[in-house]
């Protein structure tokens, strides 16, 4: 079994999610008394968080390096970075160290793609519904069709993250306003929504939605553990791909 490397603590609930699912999935897939060999870098997210809100994009991604550099001398065979938003710089990371990087987005839209869905919903911050690291990917690599919501719904769903998801607030008002938008978006014909962001699945489940939710929390965790337990690397479980 290979060794997680995972870069955590953006926030520490979704992080904990990681942990849980990859071992559950580990004991799901191999029985017994297995659990996943697996280590956890986990950042203070408070500097993170200040750093993308003010645009100190340079500065976030030598943390995210630095975190990828200290799981691989512990002995990581790749690395899983446990957050949405942190992918904008995941080329740069999976350069800095000689293990690959396993992509949240790829995870993600491999199993959309195998369920034959063509246009899908994307929410998260605003730094993933409006740049193009996350979409353009979905779209380059994957051929899918993404919407997002409008500006003022955007602002909505990326408040309710920062002001109270990663804070461990969960509202029964902010998770109708989520259904409402993934409500209009179903408007646009999207066939099923991404929940782009790793907390966005601590407020909202697939129960009250009309369209498949896809997961990327579990869906990357999963990734990750179909990863580490594969014996081949050239069969089961897609392949970590390096660069953008």
């Amino acid at each position: 079994m290979k060794t997680i490397g995972l870069i955590g603590g953006m926030s520490w609930e979704s992080s904990l999610l990681y942990y849980q699912i990859i071992n559950q999935r580990v004991k799901e897939k191999l029985g017994g008394h297995h659990s996943a060999k697996s280590l956890m870098y986990s950042v203070d997210f408070h500097e993170i968080k200040t750093l993308q809100h003010h645009g100190r994009w340079k500065e976030a991604t030598q943390i995210m390096i630095d975190s990828a550099r200290k799981l691989e001398a512990g002995g990581a065979d790749f690395i899983v970075i446990c957050t949405n938003t942190m992918h904008k710089m995941a080329m740069e990371v999976e350069e800095s160290v000689s293990i690959p990087l396993l992509h949240i987005a790829d995870a993600t839209a491999s199993e959309i793609v195998n369920d034959g869905i063509k246009k899908v919903a994307l929410l998260g911050t605003a730094f993933t519904m409006e740049q193009d690291f996350y979409k353009g990917r979905l779209i380059e690599r994957f051929g899918l069709e993404v919407v997002v919501p409008n500006e003022a719904d955007r602002r909505i769903v990326h408040d309710i993250i920062y002001q109270e998801l990663c804070l461990g607030i969960i509202d029964a008002r902010s998770r109708q306003s989520y259904l409402k938008i993934i409500d209009s978006l179903i408007q646009q014909g999207a066939e099923a929504v991404i929940l782009g962001c790793t907390e966005i699945t601590l407020l909202i489940s697939q129960q009250g939605c009309s369209i498949p939710m896809y997961d990327t929390t579990r869906l990357h965790a999963e990734s990750a553990v179909e990863f580490a337990i594969r014996e081949d690397d050239n069969e089961g479980a897609a392949v970590p791909v390096r660069g953008n």
